[in-house]
């Protein structure tokens, strides 16, 4: 089976076990939103019995590499049943800026919350137990373990993020939406002002970011492992702040070397608190 993005891909091998093989479309700490499909990957489709996606938008390339392919199998949308933000500019605020390029409906950032990740298990759960109703029990299982540590990383992450007095941040791009909404803290602004990773500030956007970050007492720009932090880095010394990159860059389109979502999770909340809490 194909799963698209590697954190669809780490739930895929958590619930589906030693039963399923996955073939990941896109590696750690690549940019999804700007992704090309290669030949094997293609190939890799046209074989595959199931792909499992993230959904809501974020795989603009999978529909024409689907069809592309000759793909006859399921696709499992693991976004389904999942309460979407609102995300990207208003058509109006992309003309005055001259960005004329159209914008997600919604925030395909979804499983920065685990409430989230725990519906994008179960759809996986259910579609693998529809292609191989002989292993069901065995998925059923995992999806009962693996939502038992799903339910710990929230309640950690909850604990952690609640004893924070500076709840204000700053990331490379609008990524994070679904786990500042989850945690309560303050989004002032992001070096990208957008979902996509594409669009870039023009110069009174930039002032304005650097403005806002002296007004309102942001303490560190936080950079993203998929992402160039040079432009943050520029920002952060404008605005007098520090920039969190390198082995401290959050996990925001992607995962850590080791593929696993839960310890990327881990990272973020803990980068946060010791930036902000420090």
């Amino acid at each position: 089976m194909v799963a698209t993005t590697p954190e669809v891909a780490d739930f895929v091998r958590n619930i589906g076990g030693e039963r399923v093989s996955v073939t990941q479309i896109i590696k750690p700490n690549v940019d999804p939103h700007d992704y090309e499909p290669t030949p094997a990957d293609i190939k890799a489709i046209g074989e595959a019995k199931i792909v499992v996606k993230n959904g809501v938008g974020l795989e603009e390339w999978l529909d024409r590499t689907i069809e592309s392919a000759g793909f006859q199998g399921a696709v499992v949308d693991s976004s389904q049943g999942v309460t979407l933000r609102e995300g990207g500019h208003s058509h109006e605020e992309e003309e005055e800026e001259g960005h004329a390029e159209e914008e997600h409906e919604h925030d395909p950032h979804i499983w920065h919350d685990p409430r989230n990740a725990k519906i994008m298990v179960t759809n996986i759960e259910k579609g693998l137990a529809a292609a191989a109703p002989a292993d069901a029990a065995s998925f059923t299982a995992n999806l009962t373990a693996y939502t038992a540590k799903l339910d710990k990383l929230d309640a950690d992450n909850a604990a952690a993020l609640a004893k924070l007095t500076n709840r204000k941040l700053v990331t490379n791009h609008d990524a994070l939406g679904y786990y500042v909404d989850r945690y309560d803290l303050e989004f002032v602004g992001s070096v990208i002002p957008s979902l996509d990773t594409s669009a870039e500030l023009s110069a009174k956007q930039l002032d304005d970011l650097v403005r806002r970050i002296r007004e309102t007492g942001v303490k560190a720009i936080f950079a993203e492992s998929s992402l160039p932090a040079k432009t943050a880095e520029t920002i952060a010394s404008r605005a007098g702040v520090e920039v969190v990159a390198g082995e401290d860059a959050l996990y925001g389109d992607s995962l850590g070397p080791d593929g696993a979502y839960l310890t990327a999770e881990e990272h973020n909340t803990r980068v946060i608190v010791e930036a902000l809490g420090g």
